[in-house]
């Protein structure tokens, strides 16, 4: 699968279920059996549905994995941030004209944001600065 094939699917568009299996490995940080998925889910499905989902999420471009033996091992391709990233990425060009301020002034305004988080993201824009001089 191409790499560059992540950055062109929409996260918007991952079914409940996908969403759930990304939640899953994401949580866990490591390596997974689609075995070890099936387990952890919130419902009870065939281990063939499982490994469907895992395929489809591959295919993507959210994970990746490796053979070990006859058992896949699968891992996220991104960090659940850079995933998010994307997605708002999308709603930013989609409803704001590609404008970053006005989206966080939106979130401001709207109180999505408390003065911590604030503050956080002032502390994130300052050192950005610094770093680009």
């Amino acid at each position: 699968m191409d790499r560059n094939a992540t950055h062109i699917h929409n996260p918007a568009d991952l079914g409940d279920l996908e969403r759930e299996v990304l939640q899953l490995i994401w949580q866990r940080g490591d390596q997974v059996t689609a075995d070890t998925v099936r387990e952890a889910l919130s419902r009870k499905l065939k281990e063939s549905t499982v490994r469907t989902v895992l395929k489809r999420l591959e295919e993507k471009g959210y994970l990746t994995h490796e053979v070990e033996g006859r058992t896949f091992l699968y891992r996220a391709a991104e960090a659940p941030t850079q995933v998010a990233a994307r997605a708002v990425k999308r709603i930013v060009d989609w409803f704001c004209n590609g404008s970053v301020s006005d989206v966080l002034v939106g979130m401001v305004d709207s109180a999505m944001l408390d003065p911590d988080e604030l503050k956080k993201l002032a502390d994130k824009i300052e050192q950005a600065r610094k770093d680009a001089k």
